[in-house]
């Protein structure tokens, strides 16, 4: 039997809020236990109903999604905060990662993204929809000219993986979420999931960002520099 997520939504804008919830209790696994209006009920509600998982707006006022984020992080580490924002930009994205996010979601993702991302972060990876996985393809791209035209050189560690993990950590830079990663080689969901752990474990990385990073510089992905 699938483990419930119980979950709490923090966004001041009550049609997306009531949208979201709607579709949220169409996932079966999912239940929303409470939900927040601002950064500072949204700390509340979660000491109140000790949730898995916080959905979390960015924009609310009082107190920002961002510091709301970084507060839970401290106060209930065992929470789970994806941020699900309208601002797609990377570098919201390394701001919530670093405040203790565990995934970052653009409001308009797929709803099949959507309970993607919720079952990989309570496994307890973290999750970056395909738009801020491009974003910070693109951003590293930008850093990687400005190497190639100062002739500064990385010294990042390459290590050797197997083919099929290599083959997979491709893919994932290349913005493919799990579930087309299983289709395109075909696999299970359940074998990607478990590639994907073994190369996050193996790279000594901790989110897509930092795969992606490890791809682009490994020559993994092409790159017009």
């Amino acid at each position: 039997m699938t483990n419930v997520i119980r979950l709490v939504l923090a966004d001041d804008h009550t049609l997306f809020r009531e949208g979201l919830r709607s579709l949220l209790e169409r996932f079966p696994e999912v239940t929303v236990v409470g939900e927040a209006t601002n950064g500072r009920e949204v700390i509340e509600v979660v000491q109140s109903t000790s949730p898995d998982i916080v959905l979390m707006d960015i924009s609310m006022p009082e107190v920002d999604g961002l510091e709301a984020t970084a507060t839970l992080s401290r106060l209930c580490p065992q929470v789970r905060v994806i941020i699900l924002s309208m601002h797609g930009l990377g570098r919201h994205a390394e701001e919530a990662m670093r405040g203790g996010a565990k995934g970052f979601l653009i409001k308009d993702v797929a709803a099949v993204e959507l309970q993607e991302a919720l079952q990989i972060v309570m496994r307890g990876e973290t999750y970056l929809c395909r738009s801020i996985a491009q974003e910070v393809f693109n951003e590293y791209r930008q850093q990687l000219r400005g190497k190639h035209t100062s002739g500064e050189k990385d010294t990042q560690e390459q290590v050797t993986l197997p083919p099929r993990q290599r083959q997979i950590l491709q893919l994932i830079a290349e913005g493919n979420t799990s579930k087309e990663i299983a289709v395109r080689l075909h696999l299970s969901d359940k074998t990607v999931d478990v590639h994907r752990a073994r190369l996050m474990q193996r790279l000594k990385l901790h989110d897509v960002a930092g795969l992606v990073r490890y791809a682009i510089h490994h020559g993994l992905v092409r790159l017009d520099i």
